[in-house]
């Protein structure tokens, strides 16, 4: 099969498009042949050998954890799915080796949901990692309608989806975003200020009293999440270990099929969606890790495979 990958840590320079066997597929998984797959940051991180010490890789790596296809075979005892079925996956296994950019990849099925019929291939591919990571955050902080919930990176691919996620709870939502990004998030129904210095004024002046969950989905916000937080309130980060002593949680997002059919239902009902920023042939998967590096996409980035 035709996939993307390299063989040894570093940046984009060691991307190689290669051929290599199609992958096995042991009990309890299928095999995915690829239509889209998502770009996110832990991708370009791992490929720089960021998490070398968290987990195990093996040589040659097909970069991308996010995928959108239909089912081409299954594994032994796998009765709930067919084959030609189209499905989604945040396709994370134990170590890092077989990814999603490439024609084909073996999937748990723990980690595999049906992919929404609202949802096109590129934006299906766009939602399992981010999505389950604003999801589960939220989940796990409790949110209910009862909260006002301020987002850091609203407009970011997973600050987009989680400020979409608490209005779909019946959360007020605040969001920092650049000016640009504004109108957009008020489409969400979100209320937008700007990041940057004076945010915690900017927040109080729309949440007197604070507001009861913070997520931060960009790092470094410590001190403004703590100004503006209310007594009792939760708060949690993607970004930002320290926050773990300061009453906060740390997290870290885990492949759910149950939690990713709950957002392909979302999707579905027409209270979710994916914004797709930029869309790229396989080929051009450094260009892809590039655009995300740089850190100014409005949506998610997409492979189409």
């Amino acid at each position: 099969m035709r996939a993307m990958a390299y063989e040894t840590y570093g940046g984009t320079e060691v991307l190689r498009e290669t051929r290599l066997p199609l992958p096995k597929v042991a009990p309890g998984e299928v095999l995915v042949k690829v239509r889209c797959a998502g770009v996110n940051p832990v991708d370009w991180k791992i490929m720089a050998g960021g998490l070398d010490s968290l987990m195990d890789v093996v040589h040659p790596v097909v970069p991308s954890w996010d995928v959108s296809g239909t089912v081409e075979r299954l594994g032994i005892d796998v009765p709930e799915f067919a084959v030609g079925d189209e499905v989604m996956a945040y396709a994370r296994k134990d170590y890092v080796h077989g990814g999603t950019c490439a024609e084909y990849v073996s999937v748990p099925v723990r980690a595999l949901a049906a992919k929404p019929a609202s949802l096109n291939w590129a934006q299906a591919a766009g939602l399992p990692l981010a999505g389950l990571t604003a999801y589960q955050l939220l989940t796990r902080l409790g949110t209910t309608a009862d909260d006002t919930v301020l987002v850091h990176g609203a407009a970011g691919g997973v600050g987009s989806l989680g400020v979409q996620l608490a209005r779909a709870q019946g959360a007020r939502v605040i969001g920092t975003a650049s000016p640009r990004n504004h109108d957009r998030l008020r489409g969400f129904g979100c209320e937008p200020v700007t990041y940057g210095d004076g945010l915690t004024e900017r927040v109080r002046a729309l949440a007197p009293d604070g507001v009861t969950v913070v997520a931060d989905f960009v790092g470094g916000v410590l001190d403004t999440t703590l100004a503006v937080l209310a007594e009792g309130g939760r708060h949690a980060s993607i970004a930002d270990h320290t926050v773990l002593g300061a009453g906060g949680q740390w997290m870290w997002v885990r492949p759910d099929s149950e939690d990713l059919s709950t957002l392909g239902r979302l999707a579905d009902q027409g209270r979710l969606t994916v914004d797709v920023a930029a869309m790229f042939p396989l080929s051009e998967l450094a260009a892809a890790f590039t655009l995300s590096q740089e850190g100014h996409a409005s949506g998610k980035i997409v492979i189409e495979v």
